[in-house]
Parts: C-alpha cells; structure tokens; sequence
C-alpha cells in the first residue's frame, strides 16, 4: 500500500479517534487535556427525513463564557463510541483545543452509526435532502438543543470531510459563519482523486478501494468500524503487481471480484458524464454567507485541484463575505499534523505546518466564531516555493503574474522566443508494456513525496522527451496554472499525453548536512507539476473522439496552479511522455472503452510533438518585459 494513502487513511481516523504522533509523552498530555477540559455527549440529531444521524459532541468544562460549535462531518467514524470513550484529539489543532471551541463529530448519512444511505461521491441534489440540507438540520439542531452555546458554527475538514464541510456552503444555515474545507473533492470526475482530464489515476484509487475498512460495500444498518488486514499486494514492487495485473478491467476479475460499488461506479463511467456532472460541487455555489478559508498543499498527490476549483467558483458567485485561500508545501493533509519543514528530498527552512496551525487556522476559527482579534486572513497566503517564503496576495493569481509562452525548440531547447521551425516535430515510441514509472522508488507504486520527486531517472528514457532552457541569469517566478497548447499526432487511435514541469538544479548544488538518504542534489530535477491529459478527450471530456493516425492535432488543456520560483543558475525543463505508471492507468492506445479493454488492444504508437507546440505561464519575475 503506497506510503501516500496509508498516511491519508491514518490521517482520517486519526481526526476522528486517536491522534498517533511520534512523540508518546506529547499524544499522552494532549490526550489528558482533553479529557481534563471536555465532556463528551452522543446524540442521534434527526434530520428532515426522519433519518439520525450519529453525533459525538464535547463540552468545555469551563461554563464561564459561552462557545462556538466546531464541526467535523466524517465518513471515516467519529470512534471510540461510548460517553466515556474519548479520542487523543478532537480539534483540528492542539490550540484550537486550548482556545475552547464546543467539538462536534458527526457520521455522515449511510456512515458507521448513522442511518441512511452512502454515496461515494456524494451528488448535489438541488431542493432534494443532500449533505447540504444534512449540515443545515444538525447545526439548527445543535444551537437549539446544546447548553452554552453562541449561536454560532464553524466546520472544517480535510478530504472526505472537506468535502462535507465544501458542501455546508450551499445553502448555509444562518449561524454558520465560518467554513473552512480542506483538500475538498469539488470535481471527483475532472481533477479530484479518481479522473484528470480523462485519465484514470490507477494506483491510489485501486490501494484506496481494497484497504479503506467500511468502504468496501454499503451496509443496511448501523455499525461499528472492524480491523481489517491490508490487502496483500504479494510483493514489494507495486510497479510490477498493477502491471502484472493486466487489462483494468483484471482488476475486478482477479481482486475486488465486482462486490465494491464504488469502484464499479468509475469503471462504469470513464467519460465526464451525468453522474460526475452530478456531483461536481462548483456549479451550486451561489450567494456564499459564511466566511471561507480554503486549503491545500502544492504537493496534494489526491486533491490539490479541489481547493483551486471552489475558489475560483466563490469568487465568480460574486461572494461578500471573507475568501481566503492557503497552499503550503505540503501533502494531503500534510498541514495539520508535523512540523511541515522537510519532503522527501526538499528542506523548506520553515516549520509551516505548526505556521499554518498557530497563525492562519486558529485565527480565522477564533475571528468568526469568537469575534476576537482581526480578520488579517489575505485573499491568497501562498508558499512560494524555491525561495522557500510564505506571499500574501490581495487576489490569485497576483495581478503583476503575467502571461507568458514558453516554445519548444530543436535539439531539445526550450525559449520564451517562438520556434523557428513550428513544423518540426520530435517523437517517440510509446509502449504500454514498458510504461514510464511514475518515479525510480523500488517498492512503492505512488510515494507521498512524487510530485517533487528527481526525475532524472525519466528524462534518460527514449520515450520521454526533454526541453530545457538556458542557464537563468536571474530568477524566474511563476504564479498560477500552467496550461500546455500540443500540436500531437499518433500512429494509435488513443494516446494520453503527460506534461512535466522541472526545476533542473545546478551542477554545484549543495547536498542536505545532514544527507541521511544520501540523495545527490548536484543536477537535481525537480518535478514541480505534471498532468496527464488522455488524448481521445481533447475536445470533450463528455464525448471521446479517435484520432486519426498520422494527422496532427491540437491538444490544450490546464494544470493546477504553482508558485515557484526557478532561481538563477538553474534550468527549466519541461518532459512530455505519454505513460505514467501506476500513477494513472495504460492507455491501450487504441480507441476502445479503457475499462474494458482487452490485452490485445495494447499497442505500442509512435508519438509526435510539433515544435509550436508551447506552455503557458504566469511569471511574476525575471523575464524581458
């Protein structure tokens, strides 16, 4: 199971049971704090429906002042259960716990002890009982019926839960004032956890469905969570477990054996159709009350768009109330647990996940729900990463990042200067049974620490190609997407199309002291951000078109948003391939349903890349106006 996911599944039942943390003493005196300043209640709060909804709730003991209610809605259960049963954290911080909130867990309708039904997604469902009409019955229910209260709510959340807390901004209940989703699925068809641009991202969603205990199937009616044996893989190199195991649709026939509901229902809708329309979150944001606090980290492996996607939505809905948005160098959830200075290979000479807790999080809770200090929350609180610094911006992207067009040159040259041979191209062979692997670990299909990973081991594939840029004379900063413009041809019916974005470091870059991976910083190449684009989509995510073999086409698409900045000595580098395995599955590169798709529909192609082909940037600094 790749380090990533164990660490978001642990990350979930770690908001809603015990924290685990590396130091014993400290998990044990937090945990002692708890249960010193809190008294825990259940409830089973009814909804609209008639339906009950299972809700843990704990009290300061000080009844001095009265307090907000700070929810967490969860799918993941909000054990231990039992009056007397208390979790090693129930805040979304250690100071959020000494501040005093009134915590509330709730499970999610269909969830562990709550009644109803699950979706995984959870669709919107306008003027129909929907999470959304879930969040507004439990906070009415809350602020009526819990002692002490002030009338007023926040919620917060990461992943799953952030989605929940995402969908609490559709049609808010008026005591809700502050909202923060974290890591929120906003568009789980299109860019969030399961489909990007078309192509399916295979590893961690295949891990997830085999591993996560609860959602294997749906239940009829309440339980309890059970310990469950992680899936045996059968060996230590997962690369060559999902290659072995063939076909996707080999993954039902030799594995889950059809009986997941929730993996059947993205094998069944590979096309951005009405049932991920359906649950897409963005078109339903409208006439936001309560104040948002979005959140994410560069380095999201599961929903770094989510976050980018609902911003953006607030912000067109025309939004008055205080929009914020915070991207840190952080994985899933990378920002609520652990000092936050150290990623794989990168040192970003800064506690910023304790930064985050202390000073942006806590604050923005307190402000809205305790009407204490002042709302110096700034419309974009970005880490700038490469110069490793925290930005605030009074919009996103900043008003002085400017477009500009990086070009594909011959012999691999890549210059803000157009091509002076646009109808030159460069190729390679793509070969679905030799896929490029998403990263040269030994071991591990998808590491947490990918999406800044060297990706020296893939440039010095042939079926990889590579553009870089002169040494920079000076530093080059950019802010906001990326968006690549391919002209492409293939001698295949389909081929996905992924580009890279690389940092190359110079040759005199020093090495970490201490160096206890030994890595090798000299030359380094950082990956920065890579999307795949799966090619039959390139003119509809609804309705799949074949390419013609051999006839150039147009391919444009955009990738989530960086802040970076290359700076002078280095390189940038761009890498365009056509696999990237596990990570997202193999195209058969040949137009069938990719789901079904038998062994003898793979096929090798020949891939080209025209030289007008550009990417488009958003560059802050350091280029000739």
């Amino acid at each position: 199971m790749p380090t990533h996911y164990r660490a978001a599944i642990a990350l979930f039942l770690a908001v809603a049971a015990s924290a685990q943390t590396s130091d014993e003493k400290a998990a044990q005196k937090r945990r002692d704090a708890i249960l010193a300043g809190y008294t825990k209640y259940e409830y089973r709060i009814p909804m609209r429906d008639g339906v009950k909804l299972f809700t843990s709730v704990y009290v300061p003991k000080d009844a001095s002042t009265t307090c907000p209610f700070l929810i967490l809605r969860t799918p993941y259960s909000v054990s231990p259960y039992g009056a007397d049963n208390y979790p090693g954290r129930i805040g979304p911080s250690e100071q959020a716990e000494k501040e005093g909130f009134i915590f509330v867990h709730q499970d999610a309708r269909g969830r562990w002890q709550s009644e109803g039904e699950f979706s995984d997604p959870p669709p919107v469902k306008p003027n129909q009982v929907n999470e959304s009409t879930d969040t507004y019955d439990s906070i009415d229910w809350l602020v009526k019926n819990i002692p002490n209260n002030n009338g007023k709510a926040g919620i917060w959340g990461i992943s799953f839960p952030g989605t929940y807390a995402a969908l609490s901004l559709i049609g808010s209940h008026p005591a809700l004032k502050a909202v923060s989703p974290q890591a929120p699925m906003a568009d789980v068809g299109n860019g969030d956890d399961a489909y990007h641009n078309g192509a399916f991202y295979l590893a961690q969603n295949f891990d997830f469905y085999v591993n996560a205990g609860g959602f294997q199937a749906l239940r009829k009616e309440p339980v309890k969570p059970k310990r469950t044996e992680s899936f045996d893989f059968g060996t230590t190199d997962e690369y060559e477990f999902f290659l072995q195991m063939g076909p996707l649709a080999n993954s039902n026939e030799k594995y889950l054996k059809g009986a997941n509901p929730f993996w059947n229902a993205m094998m069944a809708h590979s096309t951005y159709d009405e049932f991920w329309q359906a649950r897409a979150i963005a078109p339903h944001i409208k006439n936001v009350t309560p104040a948002v606090l979005l959140v994410s980290g560069w380095y999201d492996a599961e929903d770094l768009a989510g976050p980018q996607i609902l911003f953006r939505a607030i912000e067109k809905s025309g939004v008055k109330s205080p929009l914020s948005l915070v991207i840190g160098p952080w994985t899933h959830g990378g920002w609520s647990r652990g000092p936050g200075k150290i990623l794989g290979d990168l040192n970003f000479a800064d506690n910023t996940g304790e930064f985050y807790r202390e000073k942006i999080e806590l604050p923005f809770f307190v402000h809205h729900l305790k009407d204490k200090g002042k709302n110096e929350t700034p419309k974009a609180w970005m880490f700038e990463t490469g110069t490793h610094q925290w930005r605030k911006y009074d919009q996103w992207p900043p008003a002085k990042a400017q477009p500009r067009t990086l070009h594909l040159q011959a012999n691999g040259k890549l210059s803000f200067t157009p091509s002076t041979t646009p109808t030159a191209f460069d190729e390679y062979v793509s070969d679905p049974a030799k896929p490029v692997p998403v990263t040269a670990a030994f071991g591990t299909a998808v590491p947490s620490n990918y999406m800044t990973a060297d990706q020296r081991f893939a440039s010095r594939r042939p079926d990889v190609l590579v553009y870089q840029t002169d040494v920079l004379e000076e530093d080059v900063t950019l802010a906001g997407p990326i968006t690549p413009r391919l002209r492409v041809s293939t001698t295949g019916t389909d081929s996905d199309f992924i580009v890279k974005l690389v940092d190359v470091y110079p040759g005199d870059f020093p090495n970490p002291d201490p160096n206890p991976t030994n890595v090798r910083m000299p030359g380094y190449q950082q990956l920065v951000r890579g999307e795949p684009i799966r090619g039959k989509y390139r003119n509809s995510l609804s309705k799949p078109e074949a390419f013609t073999p051999g006839k150039p086409e147009k391919l444009e698409y955009t990738m989530p948003d960086v802040h970076h900045t290359f700076r002078r000595g280095h390189r940038i580098m761009v890498q365009i391939q056509s696999t990237w395995f596990p990570l997202i599955d193999r195209n058969p590169q040949t137009f069938v349903d990719i789901p079904t798709a038998k062994s003898t529909d793979f096929k090798p192609a020949t891939q080209r890349i025209y030289r007008d082909s550009t990417i488009g940037i958003h560059v802050m600094a350091g280029l000739p106006q």
